[in-house]
């Protein structure tokens, strides 16, 4: 789990190893040049086409008014649920005073 992930190696060729010593030309051979052709310019990359999103006053009131209505809610969760966890405490603890009172005068 903890030991690190190594990619797997590249599969490129061999590197081509030339002599040390430079070939001369003897003089019975004639060395033409190979024509090149003209370098042709490559095409300039074109942005993907995505639709574009516009907010007019309208939407961004509409969308201000969801993201409060959002916060709202998400808030009115939380807090009954937190009053539902005090509730359940104070019962318990009430339940436990209860018990005790009810063991205590017995004895």
């Amino acid at each position: 789990m903890f030991t690190p992930k190594y990619p797997a190696p590249d599969t490129a060729p061999a590197p081509t190893v030339y002599p040390a010593t430079p070939l001369v030309p003897t003089a019975d051979t004639t060395v033409t040049p190979d024509p090149v052709a003209p370098a042709t310019p490559a095409p300039a990359p074109t942005a993907p086409t995505r639709p574009t999103v516009q907010l007019t006053p309208g939407a961004l009131i509409a969308v201000a008014a969801g993201g409060t209505a959002v916060v709202l809610v998400v808030g009115t969760v939380l807090v009954s649920m937190l009053l539902a966890v005090a509730i359940t405490a104070v019962s318990v603890a009430v339940c436990a005073v209860v018990l005790r009172s009810l063991l205590n005068t017995r004895h």
